[in-house]
């Protein structure tokens, strides 16, 4: 996680019940609502103790309204046995306080930051669905616990989940190479449970694995790139570069194509392309940046 230091005078370390009681909210549920003043004295100081999830937001923005309203919720369940908050909620009106908007260089509203060690870490631009947004934070705290601030969510409340029945299956099938029959479990998982993103997912995966099976991977690299314009060849190529890790490739690739294309010859490299972003961490930087791009690209 890339975390930009800042400034060292930013203040020594504090007590939690030094943090004063929240302002009054513009929107129920905004927590710890930061001003110049206040994140210098009080939010970043906490930091080293507990991390901070900051969201930027505005009254003007609907979408960022609600994912506010979603960290809230979050917050309320992350409770350690003696009440007190697993990690801090501080919110900023970036129309009231745009000298804090201006130094935390925000492009867009909504934006979630986390804040550790008085040290940011940019998370999304966009308002995501709760169990994305669940997962970013447990990652976080376990990324911050490892360095001494906070605790891991896993040392607090280890749940063990049982796996799915077609989940197991599924997973044989990946070992044994048959990916037909992993897509097929998974797709009866997500039939039996439509909201299990686990299932879906899996499908995505399997549905990859399918499309490369068998591929010369450099071959079919070094043939895209002679026919840029070929979207079946660039999303071949998509394909390989997701399945080794190499993200921003992939999404350069059919985003330039797509911008090179014209009227419906954009639908399946832009489906492709919405397709392989399942594949991907929400929170990683690589899928923030070409959601952007594609946004442009199409418009």
């Amino acid at each position: 996680m890339n975390m930009p230091s800042l400034p060292k005078n930013f203040g020594q370390a504090i007590d939690l019940s030094a943090l004063g009681k929240p302002a009054p909210a513009a929107v129920q549920g905004a927590g710890y609502e930061v001003n110049s003043e206040n994140l210098v004295k009080e939010i970043l100081p906490v930091s080293n103790q507990r991390v901070v999830f900051l969201v930027c937001w505005s009254p003007r923005s609907q979408e960022s309204i609600e994912l506010l309203q979603a960290f809230n919720t979050l917050a309320l369940q992350d409770l350690g046995p003696n009440g007190e908050p697993a990690w801090i909620l501080a919110s900023v009106n970036v129309d009231v306080e745009q000298q804090v908007a201006g130094a935390l260089q925000l492009q867009s509203v909504p934006t979630a930051v986390a804040i550790i060690q008085e040290q940011i870490a940019p998370l999304f631009e966009s308002n995501l669905p709760a169990d994305q947004i669940r997962l970013i934070i447990d990652k976080v705290l376990s990324l911050a616990a490892e360095r001494g601030v906070g605790q891991s969510p896993t040392q607090s409340a280890p749940v063990e989940t049982p796996a799915e029945p077609e989940e197991l299956e599924a997973m044989e099938a990946m070992e044994r190479g048959d990916f037909e029959g992993a897509k097929a479990a998974f797709t009866r998982w997500s039939n039996r449970k439509p909201a299990e993103p686990l299932a879906k997912l899996g499908i995505a995966q399997s549905e990859l694995l399918i499309r490369i099976k068998g591929v010369d991977s450099d071959a079919a690299l070094a043939e895209a790139m002679s026919h840029p314009l070929n979207a079946e060849l660039a999303m071949r190529a998509a394909d390989i570069e997701v399945s080794q890790g190499n993200y921003e490739a992939a999404f350069e690739r059919l985003i330039t194509l797509i911008k090179a294309l014209a009227g419906d010859e954009k639908k399946a490299p832009r489906e492709h392309l919405l397709a392989l972003f399942t594949l991907v961490d929400a929170s990683d930087p690589a899928l923030i940046a070409a959601r952007k791009k594609l946004a442009s690209a199409l418009y």
